[in-house]
Formats: C-alpha cells, structure tokens, sequence
C-alpha cells in the first residue's frame, strides 16, 4: 500500500479531475491525504466527501511544510507526493516502484513534458503541449477545456503510456521532474524530512540524496523514471493566485543553503 500526499489551494475542477484519474489508474491500494492550504471553492468538502483524509490549514503553507504535514499522517512504506495539476498514467505506481527497485533506488521521480530522454525530444513535447494550452486556454481552465487538452496532447493517453513503459522499461537518467516524487520511508531516516525553509523542495531534494550519495554512499541520488510517465498541466497552481505563505517569513533561497560552488561540485559528479 502507499501513502498518497496532495497540497492544494482552491482549483475545484483541477482536484476533480486528478481524483478521477487516481482512482482509475492507480494499481496499489493507497491512502490519499490532502493538505488544504485554505481553500474556499469546495475543494476541501470535495474531498470529504469522497473518504479521504483531509487535513485543513487556515492559511496557505509553502510546499515543504504541506508534504511534513503529510508524512506525519501517513501509515505505509511508500510515499507519493503528487501535485494536483497532473493525470497519472496507467498503473503509474506500481511501474514506479518496479523500475525503483531494479534500479536500488529510494527517491525518484517520473518523465513528462518537463523531461524526457533527451533535450530534443523535451523541445518537441513541449512545443506541443504550449500550443494546445495556449490555443484551449483561451477558454479558461474548466473541466471540459482541462480534459480536451490532455485528449489532443496524447490522443490515446494509454496507448501512449504504454509505449512509453515498453520503450524504456526500467531506464532512469539523473535528475529529477517535481510534479511527482516517490519515496521510500528508509530514505527519510538517511536524509530527512522535507526542508521546510525551501520552497524549491525538488531541487533542495535532489541535492541532498546526491550529496548523501557521495558522503555514505548508502543510497543513490534522485533519478527519473523514464517508462514512467505523468502528465503535468504546469503552471496552473501559479494561475490559482496563491495567497503569500503564511510561513514565508522562514523560507530562503535554495542559494543560500546550497552555494554556487557546492552545486558545481555536485552536478559535476554526473557527470
């Protein structure tokens, strides 16, 4: 079983959607636990109302300080931190877990429109991806119009992932993509918790595992699942007009924590 944990702030029709596609295409029995930041559109009655656990904020929390509400929550050995602004694919948990363990991974994302196998083919995803939001988000980001534009992307969305699970079953490149990050509770005890004084938790993440990785060399860093993925409908919580974290008095730079120098040493272990 694994522990599903969602932030979220408002976006009705965005939560409806990944709800539905949660339950269609998750393989494993899972508990889903929503942190609401907030909200004031139903969202979080919405989720009541389907049986899922439901931890309510009265104001709206960075990232980090949502995802430790959750872990404190959750019961299993697998934890799934998902933004609510993706479709997941078609048994997406189980693949993930499967290409994590033949690959002696803890901590790993999936692929999807922000990173695929290589540069040139990210360019071309993209490409597409911004000309069917542009042309559709001129309806806005209702239900329908959110659904069309993940039918034109894809056409087929399982056939699609499918191909991509045969195509590059179990290969992985370093990294990491943030809409969705999969870790195993005997990672939490080599390096943590979620940073709650960095808002770009992924990248925060990222650097830690590798640097765990370098100086005990008990775990492998952040890598992404290529068979692997989910897709990402990006920028849309930005979109929302998130109130100011009600935290952000905590919060610094990834550069202050993590100096230029150290990054370059880090990345150029990758290499």
């Amino acid at each position: 079983m694994i522990s599903i944990i969602t932030a979220i702030h408002n976006q009705l029709a965005v939560n409806q959607l990944f709800w539905e596609n949660l339950q269609r295409y998750t393989h494993h029995p899972f508990e889903l636990i929503i942190i609401d930041n907030g909200s004031n559109d139903g969202s979080a009655a919405f989720f009541d109302s389907v049986g899922v656990t439901v931890i309510r904020n009265h104001a709206n929390y960075a990232y980090p300080h949502s995802q430790n509400q959750g872990i404190a929550q959750s019961k299993y050995d697998w934890l799934a931190f998902l933004n609510n602004d993706i479709i997941v694919s078609p048994q997406w948990d189980l693949k993930l877990i499967e290409s994590m363990t033949a690959n002696g991974l803890e901590v790993a994302t999936v692929c999807g429109i922000e990173q695929i196998e290589n540069a040139q083919e990210t360019k071309k995803l993209k490409h597409r991806w911004q000309k069917i939001k542009n042309i559709l988000g001129l309806f806005g980001f209702n239900r329908t119009t959110l659904s069309w534009m993940h039918k034109l992307m894809y056409r087929n969305w399982e056939e699609f992932c499918l191909d991509r699970q045969m195509r590059f079953k179990h290969q992985i490149k370093e990294g990491f993509v943030g809409n969705t990050v999969m870790i195993a509770r005997s990672a939490l005890a080599k390096i943590g918790e979620w940073d709650e004084r960095i808002q770009a938790a992924d990248f925060d993440l990222y650097l830690r595992t590798k640097k765990r990785e370098r100086e005990f060399g008990d775990m492998r860093a952040m890598h992404v699942c290529l068979d692997v993925f989910i897709h990402h409908y990006i920028r849309l919580t930005m979109k929302a007009g998130y109130p100011p974290f009600a935290d952000r008095e905590q919060l610094i730079a990834l550069e202050d924590k993590w100096p230029e120098a150290e990054r370059a040493q880090l990345a150029q272990l990758n290499k």
